[in-house]
């Protein structure tokens, strides 16, 4: 890297304040978020041929 060299125009000086660097880089382990499944409605998920007649055929 090279040092930083000091300017005398003040909008130079606070833009390389302000982007003077790249942000820090981001992992992928951080870029997901892992939570449990919850447990499964046996309720909901069983079949019902009157709710498919309902929800296709009408």
């Amino acid at each position: 890297m090279e040092p930083m060299r000091q300017s005398a125009d003040p909008a130079e000086a606070a833009r390389r304040a302000r982007f003077g660097e790249l942000p820090r880089r981001i992992r992928v382990e951080e870029m997901v978020e892992e939570r449990p499944a919850g447990a499964s409605d046996p309720a909901k998920d069983r079949y019902s041929a009157d709710e498919w007649l309902v929800r296709w055929c009408l």
